[in-house]
């Protein structure tokens, strides 16, 4: 069985002073939620203290980046070893990432295969834009997104990785792609590649999720299909009425 997972991605949101203030508020409803691994995803600045107070929780803490050396002069950057101190999670490749700074397939496949190198968990994102969409490329995208992101990946490493659909269309624009869409890529394009290029059996394992305008009126829409095991919320995550209820859903 594959653990439900929801990771709150905070993006560029939330001092410290505000990132204590809305975990303290949400931690009450958050820790009575069984059987579902949660993450929060807060700006570098703000993983000491959450991780300081998520400490002792069934919560974990994950980065929204990172670079792929594990030390060197590469200024405002932030290593995979200075992230396994606090950090269970790094999301990779999420498509502002891939957008607004340039990031590449070959970029987010070294990040991975270096985040697994100190035992961090990836959150490799992958999805299509609307052009892409409507022009009837996402096969072709996704799976060139999730062959060239794996590429080189040790066999033994796979189970540890999580993969998350998030279509470029839907994020942040409260157009969410629906859920028996969003089920037929993960299933018939992210499991099938993963099968071709691992094992069927090993494709079944990893944890797949949606991501793309998740809120609380939708999300057990996608959590009722067979391969979405989770979801990564952006904006919603910020919102206890929203993130909390969202937790709860992938629960049930």
């Amino acid at each position: 069985m594959r653990r439900p997972l929801v990771a709150g991605n905070w993006k560029m949101f939330m001092t410290s002073a505000e990132a204590r203030l809305l975990v303290s508020e949400m931690l009450p409803g958050l820790t009575a939620i069984q059987d579902v691994e949660i993450v929060i995803c807060p700006p570098f600045t703000s993983i000491l203290p959450v991780a300081a107070m998520l400490e002792g929780t069934q919560i974990s803490v994950g980065a929204q980046n990172m670079y792929w050396e594990a030390s060197g002069a590469y200024t405002g950057e932030i290593s995979p070893a200075m992230l396994a101190e606090y950090c269970k999670y790094v999301i990779i490749g999420h498509s502002e990432r891939r957008a607004y700074f340039g990031e590449t397939d070959a970029g987010v496949n070294r990040k991975v295969k270096a985040a697994l190198e100190h035992d961090l968990v990836p959150i490799m994102c992958v999805g299509e834009t609307l052009e892409e969409n409507e022009s009837g490329k996402t096969e072709a995208i996704v799976s060139r997104q999730v062959r060239e992101g794996l590429g080189g990946v040790e066999i033994d490493s796979i189970p540890m990785v999580v993969i998350a659909y998030e279509p470029v269309w839907a994020i942040g624009t409260g157009r969410a792609a629906t859920a028996d869409g969003a089920n037929q890529v993960i299933a018939g394009i992210i499991r099938r590649v993963l099968g071709e290029m691992f094992s069927l059996s090993l494709a079944q394992e990893v944890r797949a999720l949606y991501g793309g305008s998740v809120k609380a009126s939708n999300a057990g829409e996608f959590f009722n299909q067979p391969d979405i095991d989770g979801a990564l919320v952006g904006g919603a995550s910020l919102k206890i009425n929203e993130f909390v209820p969202i937790v709860r859903a992938a629960a049930s």
